[in-house]
């Protein structure tokens, strides 16, 4: 395996550049470089579940939970551990070796993360990674997070830092960028990716892959989301990105972030088969599994072990390191049913 070429230097016209290429060139590149880092034929799966729904006094424009919009998302109190927890187990059953869980909050409370915490205890417990996303992060919450056996903290930087304010008022950029740093410094794995189609243009594009790829680390897992208007938001009525362009981007995310995992994320429910397929050879190597994404759909798990079978991929399933609360992604040859479908045979 050649050894990556990891960089943190990336000008926006190299990136331009990159999403310039033919179609046909850009998708060689990227899957040339993702076979060399990673096993092409395996995707990472996760389960995400919202455990505080609705209520976000933040006004992100492309979200349902936001207090300020209509769209039909009541607000709901935390969850109690038993009931994530039995979410979690069924979410492994299905396959799952990733259990994500978000919280509509602008960032929670002290008081929060002693049960937030617990969750992440009885999560870690069954043997799944875990990722939290709770908004911005106060002092000591990572390390908090990480002492309970937190592996991931998402916090997305959403898009191209000069695009972020017609996006979001309510938070700076820069904001996200010091939630990132004390996730970093607790030792944490960062998940950090961001949304396209909200309305930017292909540089702005290439401005967020590039604000992403230029991080002091490269995120462990980078999401790549296609906007899913939702009315009542402001975003509601977007016109859809071209499918190639969302596969362009996926592409270029390979590239400048060659060990990181690019998440194929929110949108998927509007993607046929096919751009999928394209997704996963263009560097894609992980999926959110299940029917909710927290309050947008998402392709049933039945369908995606379906196209799992009939794409001959297999999924990746977790191995403990000894001594340490991470978990290292591996294949494993005997998961499963052997199609790789994420069947129950392999819990």
């Amino acid at each position: 395996m050649p050894e990556a070429v990891i960089r943190h230097d990336w000008t926006r016209e190299e990136v331009a550049a990159l999403f310039a290429l033919p179609f046909n060139e850009l998708l060689h590149r990227a899957h040339t470089v993702h076979r060399a880092h990673h096993d092409p034929n395996a995707v990472q799966v996760s389960t995400l579940l919202s455990i505080k729904t609705g209520g976000c006094p933040e006004d992100c424009a492309y979200c349902p939970q936001a207090a300020r919009y209509d769209t039909g998302v009541a607000a709901q109190k935390l969850m109690e551990v038993d009931d994530v927890l039995a979410r979690a187990k069924a979410a492994k059953a299905a396959g799952a070796s990733r259990f994500c869980m978000g919280a509509a909050w602008r960032g929670p409370k002290d008081r929060d993360i002693p049960k937030v915490a617990e969750i992440v205890r009885a999560v870690k417990d069954l043997g799944l990674e875990t990722c939290a996303t709770l908004g911005l992060l106060g002092e000591g919450h990572a390390q908090q997070l990480k002492d309970a056996g937190l592996d991931y903290y998402n916090h997305n930087i959403d898009t191209a830092p000069e695009f972020y304010g017609e996006i979001i008022h309510t938070r700076e950029y820069q904001d996200r960028l010091q939630t990132l740093e004390q996730v970093r410094d607790a030792g944490l794995k960062t998940c950090c990716g961001g949304i396209v189609g909200m309305g930017e243009t292909r540089a702005q594009r290439a401005g967020l892959l590039q604000a992403l790829a230029n991080l002091p680390e490269h995120p462990h897992s980078v999401p790549i989301n296609q906007l899913v208007p939702v009315p009542g938001t402001p975003l509601g009525d977007a016109e859809p990105l071209d499918p190639f362009e969302f596969v362009r981007s996926i592409a270029v995310a390979r590239i400048l972030m060659p060990l990181s995992i690019v998440r194929l994320s929110a949108g998927r429910q509007q993607m046929d088969d096919a751009v999928q397929a394209l997704c996963f050879h263009a560097g894609a190597g992980s999926i959110f599994y299940g029917e909710k994404l927290l309050t947008t759909g998402n392709p049933d798990t039945e369908h995606d072990r379906a196209l799992f079978r009939r794409l001959d991929l297999h999924a990746m399933e977790v191995v403990e390191e000894a001594g340490t609360v991470h978990a290292d992604i591996m294949e494993s040859a005997d998961a499963g049913c052997g199609h790789g479908c994420g069947c129950t045979a392999a819990a």
